[in-house]
């Protein structure tokens, strides 16, 4: 196996999930800024030109993180970062979806159609005007996480699993692109220094955060 790999928050969960789970898998090294990931011959293994992605030994390519996560999850059970019952998965894979689609979405694109207009406008069709509008609708889904997790270590009650991942790195980078946590969501803000403090939230940083000073 390989797996392709760049500066971002994704690909940067990849490593986090890969650091809790101590799995190592070779790397192959893909220019993000460059859109290496839009073009051939990296769009002939990855169609949906997303980082990262996984390569299996067969050829075949897996290209949407959580996909990957399941893989993994499959070959490598433990640590338990998904589930390792029906019900468990289940309720990860929920708590997975409500970050994604009601948070992190709208965190990627309100960026994308904001600060990093002038990076994405030929990449990705990009609506400048609906920015503010997308980041206002991450702030406020934020303030719902905050009561519902109160009295909770992670996002599923008392376990750390891919949600955890997924809403940290989302929010570490875009605490440095305009959109920080508001400072009054106390539950969040104790939940977000509690995951910044695992050894795979510092290791997954990588190396050309400082340089692009951005957190990926």
């Amino acid at each position: 196996m390989k797996l392709y790999d760049s500066f971002g928050p994704n690909p940067r969960a990849m490593r986090m999930f890969l650091a809790e789970k101590g799995i190592s898998i070779p790397i192959v090294s893909v220019d993000l800024m460059k859109a290496e990931n839009r073009q051939p011959p990296y769009t002939d293994r990855n169609p949906g030109g997303q980082l990262p992605a996984l390569e299996l030994d067969n050829g075949k390519c897996i290209g949407e993180t959580v996909a990957i996560w399941e893989y993994l999850e499959e070959k490598h059970p433990a640590p338990v970062l998904i589930g390792a019952t029906a019900e468990d998965r289940a309720e990860a894979r929920q708590w997975q979806r409500r970050i994604e689609q009601s948070i992190t979405e709208n965190v990627y694109n309100g960026f994308r159609f904001t600060e990093g207009y002038e990076l994405f406008k030929n990449r990705v069709l990009c609506r400048p005007e609906a920015g503010p509008g997308l980041k206002a609708i991450a702030q406020d889904r934020l303030k719902w996480l905050d009561g519902l997790i109160a009295g909770r270590d992670y996002i599923v009650p008392n376990r750390f699993t891919i949600s955890d991942i997924i809403l940290y790195c989302a929010l570490d980078f875009a605490s440095g692109v305009g959109q920080k946590i508001d400072p009054s969501l106390g539950h969040v803000t104790g939940w977000f220094n509690r995951v910044a403090a695992r050894p795979s939230a510092i290791s997954s940083l990588h190396p050309a955060s400082a340089q692009l000073k951005m957190r990926g």
